[in-house]
């Protein structure tokens, strides 16, 4: 998807300004959405910098960027490379899965507040103590479980910093577990009695049109080492744009609530502050809410992040949304997360309030 071209000397008095009362309707509608596709409106019509954005294009293509779209009142302003291709992915996966779990909460089909052995939940030997199995839902989707068996999908980073067992009580401690997350998969699915891909198919990418989500693509990635598979998804850029806008719109899509207002408030706030100068949420990152972040965004600003430089950053203070996506594990070697949220810096620089 390109940007709309630019209109010269060429067009009559009267098509210029119609183009300029159709951008000056299109941003004055902080609540569209798209239809089978996405409408588009060029930079320049939308108050954005075209110097900035072709800065911020050049970096992409130097740190070996995919695929980027840029979202502003539920328009596409800019997008770059090929946004329609499904590709794996990473640890972006898990805020998927969080948008999920909120509708199964206000479901009743889970409790945040479940121990794991109330949940019947152990491990292969060496299995899991009385003391991690204290461990809650709600830790879980906040890494905080205390839970540190060996887990499929891991990062050798993963593997290398994962405490001892034992080391910290349940909702003590952040650390950056796929065993925690791989347990919520499982959990999930027990809950709701509905495999985790053809959930999302159903309840999130169709509803809000998703136009290349095939749950037939994803799959699970187990091992011996634990029992809880990790649960690949494979989504195109322009669809995370939609799951973004989503969440940007408090969980609606039109006329209706696909995840719950209070969901979206409750698992995009910060609980922990990690590491990485970040806040962490129920599967999702935000800024720092103490000194300074690990970018430089708009208060308020979240984003779902993967291995790779996958990013869908979604920033309500300026009604935005943008993704980022290059081939990971499963083609040519991605960037790093840290180029990819310079990259959001670039691109947020050309934001008429930037």
């Amino acid at each position: 998807m390109k940007s709309l071209p630019r209109f010269g000397r060429t067009l009559g008095l009267l098509a210029a300004a119609s183009l300029v009362l159709s951008a000056a309707g299109a941003a004055a509608q902080p609540n569209r959405y798209p239809g089978a596709n996405w409408d588009e409106l060029a930079p320049s019509q939308s108050g954005w910098s075209a110097q900035h954005l072709k800065e911020a294009e050049d970096y992409a293509r130097q740190i070996g960027s995919t695929a980027i779209v840029v979202v502003q009142h539920g328009v596409v302003i800019e997008s770059w490379g090929d946004i329609g291709t499904n590709l794996l992915l990473n640890s972006t996966r898990k805020s998927l899965l969080s948008a999920l779990m909120g509708i199964a909460v206000a479901k009743r089909q889970v409790d945040l507040d479940a121990t794991l052995t109330q949940l019947g939940i152990d491990d292969v030997p060496p299995s899991l103590t009385a003391g991690e199995k204290q461990a809650t839902v709600r830790d879980l989707l906040k890494a905080r479980s205390g839970v540190y068996h060996a887990a499929n999908y891991e990062t050798k980073e993963m593997v290398a910093l994962r405490p001892s067992r034992g080391s910290h009580p349940p909702d003590t401690f952040w650390f950056y577990n796929n065993w925690d997350f791989n347990a919520l998969g499982a959990i999930y699915e027990h809950a709701t009695g509905v495999p985790i891909f053809a959930a999302f198919a159903q309840q999130i990418a169709k509803p809000i049109g998703m136009q290349d989500f095939d749950p037939a693509l994803c799959r699970y990635s187990g091992g011996p080492d634990s029992h809880f598979p990790a649960y690949l998804f494979y989504a195109s850029a322009r669809d995370l744009a939609r799951f973004g806008l989503l969440f940007l719109r408090q969980g609606r899509w039109r006329d209706t609530q696909i995840v719950p207002a209070a969901w979206v408030q409750e698992s995009t706030r910060a609980y922990s502050i990690t590491a990485r100068k970040t806040g962490y949420a129920y599967l999702w990152w935000t800024l720092s809410p103490e000194g300074p972040s690990r970018v430089a965004a708009p208060p308020g600003t979240f984003w779902a992040e993967g291995n790779g430089g996958q990013i869908v950053f979604v920033v309500p203070a300026y009604d935005t949304v943008v993704v980022h996506l290059a081939r990971g594990r499963d083609g040519l070697p991605g960037t790093s997360v840290t180029s990819a949220l310079h990259l959001m810096e670039l691109v947020l620089a050309a934001h008429p309030g930037g």
